[in-house]
This record gives structure tokens, C-alpha cells and sequence, in this order.
């Protein structure tokens, strides 16, 4: 991100459908030229959000703030954000030029001007040799990058994208992700950027929002939503965890126990003031992800330790995903990722083996 400036400010928000509320008294910041990811299920109301910033729905409450200055009540071609949505929006009977450019005709810019800009955004998105084609013509990046050209000629404060690399296949989402990006960077305006998927958030965003239920569940940057997950849903959500209940111990340091069906396990709690005040005893999870786990011991005196039995093996091309039982009394199914080899990994199915992990690797998460 370029600056710490706030450009944008949700404070309260709430947004109600008839009887049915979508969004509850929403909390969000948005710095000047950052990229943020809002992430979320289906219903859990990020969508909800990009619409009323752009001034497509009214909150029922609250305020949307710009530079301070109440926007909540504006019309939409009074502020200065453009949408990029999912279907694109393109004008059929209109070329690319035309497209691109409709956003300055409407304002009553000469066209001399038009033309000019035109060039300039149809080269920022590598397509000023399509300029005369109509949106019939072309694959479905190349009618996302002239959406993103029509989106950034007017050179809004702020660019709101709607899923808009939904209908892509996955490799052209993906060179698509790495290329929206690059075009943020470069234009340096702030991107607000709402998807169900979170190999997108992760590539893309400075920070994700994670939502779900009308809440922010976690706001943050991925490496801290991937590792220090904030909730139960997000630990459950984002990734794939290993998650094993307990009652919590005592503090030791920014360490704290948790008493699972695996045994003692210690969990940091470093950075987390809630979790180091929670009473002995309240329900928790242990939460820590496939590649904490190892089979070679940590060396560390506040690693963890569990005795399995692998259960299945899943190649998945750089890495092998297995899983094992652990425990006695109660068995706990863990996953562990590892890398893969050409020779295939040591371990086959109703091996036993040891598996240790950090305590710095093992976050506690409140039930």
C-alpha cells in the first residue's frame, strides 16, 4: 500500500432486507491505495457491502464515510468509484474503444481526449490491438481486462470488483489474479475486491476481510488470517486446519495449555490478550495446519507430540496429503502434508508413526 491515508470508512453499517438482516453493525477501514479482499460464503454479505459503497443499495444504518465526509446518501455517478462486476457489463453493439471509453463520452469529454485515454488504458490491460473488435470476439480475459479498462479510465478513487474472475477457468483465473495485481500496483487506486475463493484472497490482497453471518469475522493480512485464525469460523473457513477441542489450562509465559483427548497440548497465545484472560477450563480448539506437523522431533522443549496410525495417502502433485488417528481413548483424525518425491514418500497406509509439533505453530481458538 502506498500510504496510510483513510480514504474509506464503514462505521456501524447495518443493512436489512425486509424482515431479514444482511449486515450488522459493520466496522471497516480502507487505506488509500491498498488492495483489500472481501472473503466470504455465499450469504454471508460481502457482496451486500461492495453494492452500498458503490451506492447500488442504502444502509439501514450507519454511515459510509469518504475522506471523512458522510457518502452514504449519494447518488452512484456522484461518487467516484467504478465497478467491475462479473457478467462485465460490456455493451454488445459497441467495439472495445467504445466500451472502454463510454465512461468519458457520458461526461462530456472531447473526443480527442477520449481516444487518447482509450489508448492509454488499452495498453495498460495489453489490448490496444483489440480496440475494434465488439465483445463477441473475444475470451472471456480479454472481456475482463476491457471491463478493468472501462473501470480505471475515469481514474476513480476506488475500484470495486464484484467476482469478477468467477466465470474464468482456473489457470486463466489465476494469470488473471496475478494480473490484476500488477495493474493495482501500477495505477496505485484502491482496489476492493469481494470473492468466495480463497487461493484469490491470498494472492491478491494486502489484507482480507473474512465475513460470514453479516459480521467481520477477521480482518488482517493473509499471513495473519492463515496462521492466527480469530475465530472458529475463520480456523474452520480459511485453509485447512487441524482442530482439536479441549478445556484450557494455565498461562505459562505467552504459552497456555489446553487438555485434549491427545493429551496436554501448548498453544501460543503471544499477541492475544483474550485468549490469556479466558477462564481455566472454557472450551477451546487447538488449531495448527497439515504442514506444522512433522515426523522428526522439533528439539524444542514446548513442542507437541501425538502416536498415529496413517489412514489414507493423497497425492497431490508437489505435496502428499495423510492422514492419520491418533489417541486411544478418543481418536482424533490429524492431516499431514508433505513433500512429495518421485521415489513416493516413506510412510503407506497402516503405518505407525510419531508426529510433533511448535508450540508457536499451535494457536488457540475459543468455542
Amino acid at each position: 500500500m502506498t500510504t496510510e491515508h483513510l480514504l474509506l470508512e464503514l462505521k456501524a453499517v447495518s443493512k436489512s432486507f425486509g424482515q431479514t438482516q444482511v449486515l450488522e453493525r459493520i466496522d471497516l477501514a480502507v487505506r488509500d491505495g491498498e488492495f483489500i479482499t472481501i472473503l466470504g460464503p455465499s450469504g454471508s454479505g460481502k457482496t451486500t457491502i461492495l453494492r452500498m459503497i458503490g451506492g447500488f443499495e442504502v444502509p439501514s444504518s450507519g454511515q459510509i464515510l469518504l475522506d471523512g465526509a458522510d457518502i452514504s446518501g449519494l447518488p452512484i455517478n456522484k461518487r467516484p468509484f467504478n465497478t467491475v462486476f462479473q457478467d462485465y457489463a460490456l455493451f454488445p453493439h459497441m467495439n472495445v474503444a467504445a466500451n472502454v471509453g463510454y465512461g468519458l463520452k457520458v461526461r462530456g469529454v472531447r473526443n480527442a481526449e477520449i481516444d487518447a485515454r482509450v489508448g492509454e488504458a488499452l495498453e495498460l490491460v495489453q489490448l490496444r490491438d483489440f480496440a475494434r473488435r465488439y465483445p463477441a470476439q473475444l475470451s472471456g480475459g480479454q472481456r475482463q481486462r476491457v471491463a478493468l479498462a472501462r473501470a480505471i479510465i475515469c481514474r476513480p478513487r476506488l475500484i470495486l470488483l464484484d467476482e469478477p474472475l468467477a466465470a474464468l477457468d482456473v489457470e486463466l483465473r489465476r494469470q488473471m489474479q496475478h494480473f490484476l495485481k500488477d495493474i493495482q500496483r501500477e495505477i496505485k487506486t484502491t482496489f476492493l475486491f469481494v470473492t468466495h475463493d480463497q487461493e484469490e484472497a491470498i494472492a491478491m490482497a494486502d489484507r482480507i476481510c473474512v465475513m460470514n453471518g453479516g459480521h467481520i469475522q477477521q480482518l488482517g493480512s493473509a499471513h495473519e488470517v492463515y496462521y492466527r485464525p480469530a475465530s472458529e469460523f475463520v480456523a474452520r473457513f480459511f485453509g485447512e486446519n487441524n482442530l482439536v477441542e479441549g478445556r484450557l489450562g494455565e498461562v505459562e509465559g505467552d504459552r497456555r495449555r489446553i487438555e485434549t483427548a491427545l493429551g496436554a497440548l501448548i498453544c501460543a497465545v503471544d499477541g492475544q490478550p483474550r485468549l490469556a484472560a479466558a477462564r481455566v477450563g472454557a472450551k477451546a480448539l487447538a488449531v495448527f495446519r497439515p504442514e506444522a506437523l512433522s515426523l522428526v522431533p522439533t528439539g524444542l522443549a514446548d513442542q507437541n507430540n501425538a502416536h498415529g496410525i496413517v489412514t489414507a495417502l493423497n497425492f497431490a502433485g508437489a505435496h502428499t496429503l495423510a492422514n492419520f488417528r491418533a489417541g486411544a481413548a478418543a481418536p482424533v483424525n490429524l492431516r499431514l502434508r508433505l513433500p512429495s518425491k518421485a521415489e513416493g514418500i516413506a510412510l503407506q497406509v497402516g503405518d505407525t508413526a510419531n508426529l510433533y509439533w511448535r508450540a508457536a505453530e499451535c494457536r488457540l481458538v475459543l468455542v
